[in-house]
């Protein structure tokens, strides 16, 4: 068996993103954050601990018909630190975007503290300022620093 035979192709897209260089073992993460379970159709290709000259294993998702916010790729720098976006269009590379940490992530996360204004009726939307090490509700001082993906919004 030739080399060719054994490797896996993944077609090209024709528009839609590309999460390359996510964290072994996170992708599955990344397709929470996103939302994304299958429910709607979504063709999805996930790739997990892909070898990596850069950092040893990583994991890859595609997404067709999907260009994610900038709240989107806020959070993902948190599960996905060193992650590359690309926007595909027309099957090329419209935009490439390296992942940055956020001062701060809003609307995205939901607090754990249940006595937490954001966990009540009130129009209030969650704003989490951005650690070293996690995230820290801004109306409670709950600080998270792990399991930053139990916190998505629903």
């Amino acid at each position: 068996m030739t080399m060719t035979e054994r490797e896996l192709h993944v077609s090209k897209i024709e528009r839609g993103t590309v999460v390359d260089h996510i964290t072994a073992g996170q992708a599955l993460n990344v397709l929470r954050l996103l939302d994304i379970d299958g429910r709607r159709g979504e063709v999805v290709s996930v790739a997990m601990n892909v070898p990596s000259e850069r950092t040893g294993s990583k994991d890859v998702v595609k997404v067709q018909n999907r260009e994610l916010s900038q709240d989107e790729l806020d959070v993902l720098s948190l599960i996905a630190p060193d992650a590359t976006v690309n926007i595909i269009r027309a099957f090329e590379v419209a935009e490439k975007h390296v992942v940055e940490r956020p001062e701060r992530v809003v609307g995205v996360l939901s607090c754990p503290n249940s006595a937490c204004i954001t966990n009540t009726d009130e129009p209030v939307k969650t704003r989490f300022t951005v650690l070293d090490d996690g995230v820290r509700c801004e109306f409670c001082g709950t600080i998270v620093r792990e399991a930053i993906t139990d916190l998505l919004s629903s």
